[in-house]
């Protein structure tokens, strides 16, 4: 076991794929930069550039490069800086990348894996975007987000070695923290959530970054003597809800918590499929913490009335069990 950040983790996948010679990377500024968050650091020098592909500003041709290379048997690495730029790949990622195994009657697939991230901290309104839920609708695709460097790690791994393509999200507020990783051989399998701490007066289901502003929410409510049980989904696509739905029977409360708009949003789906399979336990209205729904502002105190706080998961809670 050893203590990583979770660019660490990812790094070290990331040198594990390269071990099979049919993986290369493409992407803007990952090979004499490192990439804008340094996670590629160091690896132009190791694998030279007929595997790792410093592309220009153009992201559907980097997303269209690697599902032809993944058609023709190759197992491409697309990374797209921010979430936000993917947008002018979205015809290729979801009218090709994501449709061909079933139009070609299975004879091709798209073992193809995107990573690239969400975030904000004065960005702005065209760079602090959340595009969660628009992947997570579209079948074909598989999307994860993991919250932890163990789950980085054996969940890019299980992406590696998935014959679908892969939206793998990372946060930028993320890549610095730290925590345990195991050793040796291991794999996070696509499509299993986690409970990420026990409790017993309410549910809190999330995923990404959102479950460490949860799990401190739940610590500050512990003084109160207010036990959370914290849900991380991990996966929205296949989006797995028995450990969200047996927690909500065992506590009949429940908050969904998502960095992203709230209409429309990942927590509207989440919050649904608990009324649906849960609603016979259910004590209060479920109660979901988002983004405001404005376009995101550059000033500092503006951007902070915007996004999702510890303080504001705190007062939902509260809501919810009616302690506010």
């Amino acid at each position: 076991m050893a203590i990583l950040t979770v660019r660490e983790a990812l790094q070290q996948a990331l040198h594990e794929a390269m071990q099979d010679e049919r993986v290369f990377i493409i992407g803007e500024d990952i090979g004499h930069y490192g990439s804008t968050y340094g996670v590629t650091a160091g690896f132009l020098e190791k694998y030279g550039p007929e595997r790792i592909r410093d592309a220009p500003i153009a992201e559907a041709g980097i997303l269209g490069l690697a599902t032809g290379a993944a058609m023709a048997g190759m197992r491409p690495i697309a990374e797209i800086m921010s979430v936000n730029f993917s947008l002018l790949a979205f015809d290729i990622i979801i009218n090709h990348a994501a449709k061909i195994y079933s139009m070609f009657g299975g004879k091709f697939s798209v073992p193809l894996v995107m990573r690239t991230t969400n975030g904000w901290t004065q960005l702005s309104a065209t760079h602090s975007q959340s595009f969660d839920a628009m992947f997570a609708y579209i079948p074909g695709l598989k999307v994860v987000a993991p919250a932890t460097p163990a789950d980085m790690k054996g969940m890019f791994r299980a992406a590696m070695a998935d014959p679908d393509p892969v939206i793998f999200i990372e946060h930028t507020l993320m890549y610095g923290i730290k925590g345990e990783v195991p050793d040796g051989d291991y794999v996070v399998p696509i499509g299993k959530s986690v409970l990420a701490r026990e409790g017993r007066h309410i549910t809190v289901v999330t995923y990404s970054r959102m479950v460490h502003l949860s799990l401190q929410a739940a610590e500050l409510l512990a003084q109160e003597g207010i036990e959370v049980e914290v849900v991380d989904l991990r996966t929205l696509r296949p989006l797995d809800m028995s450990i969200a739905l047996e927690s909500f029977k065992k506590t009949n409360h429940a908050v969904v918590v998502t960095e992203d708009w709230q209409s429309y949003g990942t927590s509207a789906e989440i919050a649904t499929r608990l009324y649906e399979a849960g609603f016979d336990y259910l004590d209060a209205p479920i109660q979901r913490v988002n983004f405001r729904e404005v376009p995101m502002p550059y000033a500092k105190n503006l951007e902070m009335q915007v996004v999702v706080t510890t303080e504001r998961i705190v007062a939902a809670i509260k809501k919810v069990l009616n302690r506010s």
